[in-house]
């Protein structure tokens, strides 16, 4: 049984609940990653991606360099343990539809990350081409709260343009 220690990923950085959405996104880029863990010291407090400062900052029109990453980060963190069994974390990122789990050890202190590329190439599992099967669903866009922003594929003009019914 392989446990999760064997294939994740040591020495992540981390951010702080205080530090800026900008600041965020500069070592997102730095790091080429599009999730960074959040920690108020060395405990897992959060998660922030790039879809949160572009969904819930960005367009909310936060001013990013003065908005903290407790405003927008995720506070539900799902995560694994690091003597977990590689397919039990398997089984968690499948079950959220996730590509990443935090990694902690027995006083939950933040020790690395877990991904399914980490699982792929390190393990060549079948259980990481299952997970992404599983992880990848739904394929289709949630279009449920269309507006004009989403164009053509939210349904409305592929100008951007409100569509308007004759």
């Amino acid at each position: 049984m392989t446990q999760v220690a064997e294939l994740m990923t040591r020495g992540v950085r981390a951010l702080a609940p205080g530090d800026s959405l900008q600041f965020a996104a500069q070592a997102m880029d730095e790091l080429n990653v599009g999730a960074v863990p959040v920690c108020d010291g060395d405990q897992l407090v959060g998660m922030v991606t790039d879809r949160d400062i572009a969904i819930r900052g960005v367009a909310q029109g936060r001013p990013v360099d003065r908005t903290p990453l407790r405003e927008v980060m995720s506070e539900k963190v799902l995560w694994c343990f690091e003597d977990q069994a590689v397919d039990e974390a398997m089984t968690l990122m499948s079950q959220a539809q996730v590509r990443r789990l935090p990694v902690v050890d027995g006083d939950r202190r933040l020790v690395g990350m877990l991904s399914l590329g980490d699982v792929a190439v390190k393990a060549g599992s079948q259980g990481a081409l299952d997970a992404l099967a599983q992880i990848s669903e739904p394929a289709e866009p949630d279009r449920s709260g269309s507006s004009a922003a989403s164009g053509a594929a939210g349904g409305g003009s592929a100008s951007g343009a409100p569509s308007r019914m004759p």
